[in-house]
């Protein structure tokens, strides 16, 4: 056999390997749901992370018996290669026993003395009506007027999560699990609120971001927290935070001399995005500031897991939430800013996911 002759048969190898994953692919988020429901990342955790067999994991979770431990352990085995679970092989005379501790992506899983971890994010994104619309994502090629979601469940995501208690919760969780761990990065590093005395946080879900940046920054006297009526009726009483239902697209509570708006953008579209800012840009004052958090896109595409994860979520955005709804670029938000009446931006890159922009009035 010539070299060429070897070249390709090696690619054709590579070629169907990668198919053979990809056809497979839903193997690994169904397993990691049903992982997280069972809570096994909780009982490895409480163990010390130590070790632990399906079996002993079993014994913790299920008590009473009832599961099959060796499709546990099929599980947990094929997510070790996501690298959620590092497996421990033990060799003995019957054959050797798989066991399971937690890698730092697995312990991101768990829950922390909050309730809250990275789980409810994953938890949230497959619930059954998200799942109906996935089948019918190219809808959304043919027809990008309606959203897959809102064709296979007859409204938009947040109408039909605000009418279900349970669903509203999950939300909150999902995005509080996820919010808190940003946050807490960003307020190490970032100083933008100092001088701050009102802050209004756009689209601020249950007020968990304000109670931060105000714990952290006592200059900010007063808080708003903005968000459609359904989202802050379920928002907790914080204390120096005013929980206001309304639609950014109307209008921007005025009153703040900083706006802040954390992973909203991205379930606009172009026009609506212009407006919140131009609403923004009327509710400040003179020398008023917005700062933006938002997942920015790299200008080049490359297999980097940060460029996977931004396009990948970009792609859920369009399915679920909004068509035209995107993930943009850093030169996008500047001119979205600048269309607005905005006359200084600045970009800080905080973690590998999220940024920071700031528009200065």
């Amino acid at each position: 056999m010539g070299e060429v002759e070897a070249t390709i048969i090696r690619s054709d190898r590579k070629a169907r390997l990668v198919v053979l994953e990809l056809a497979h692919i839903m193997s690994v988020p169904m397993s990691l749901i049903a992982v997280l429901k069972f809570k096994v990342p909780e009982a490895i955790q409480k163990g010390g992370n130590a070790p632990l067999s399906a079996a002993e994991i079993l014994a913790r979770i299920r008590p009473h018996g009832g599961a099959d431990a060796e499709n546990l352990q099929r599980l947990l085995r094929l997510l070790a290669t996501y690298d959620i679970f590092e497996e421990h092989l033990t060799s003995s005379s019957s054959g050797g026993q798989r066991k399971y501790s937690l890698t730092d992506v697995g312990k991101s899983l768990a829950d922390d003395d909050q309730g809250l971890s990275y789980a409810y994010y994953m938890l949230q994104h497959h619930q059954d009506a998200m799942m109906r619309a996935w089948p019918m994502v190219g809808e959304a090629v043919e027809d990008a007027t309606l959203e897959p979601f809102v064709k296979v469940n007859g409204e938009p995501p947040i109408d039909y999560f605000s009418k279900r208690q349970d669903e509203v919760s999950l939300f909150h969780k999902c995005l509080s699990g996820m919010s808190a761990p940003f946050m807490n990065e960003m307020l190490q590093v970032y100083d933008g609120f100092k001088g701050v005395e009102t802050l209004v946080d756009v689209a601020g879900n249950s007020g968990l971001t304000l109670r931060m940046i105000m714990e952290k920054y006592p200059n900010i006297r007063k808080g708003i927290n903005y968000d459609l009526p359904g989202m802050v009726a379920a928002a907790p009483v914080i204390p120096g935070v005013t929980h206001v239902g309304g639609d950014a697209f109307e209008y921007v509570p005025s009153g703040g001399d900083t706006i802040f708006i954390k992973w909203a953008f991205l379930t606009w579209n172009d026009e609506e995005s212009k407006l919140v800012f131009e609403n923004s840009y009327k509710a400040l004052p003179e020398n008023g500031k917005m700062i933006v958090c938002e997942p920015v896109l790299p200008e080049l595409t490359d297999e980097s897991r940060r460029t996977r994860a931004m396009l990948s979520a970009d792609i859920f955005i369009m399915t679920m939430y909004r068509t035209k709804g995107k993930h943009r670029t850093e030169q996008q938000f500047k001119q979205l800013g600048i269309s607005a009446g905005f006359s200084h931006f600045r970009a800080f890159y905080v973690d590998s996911y999220m940024a920071i922009l700031e528009f200065h009035k």
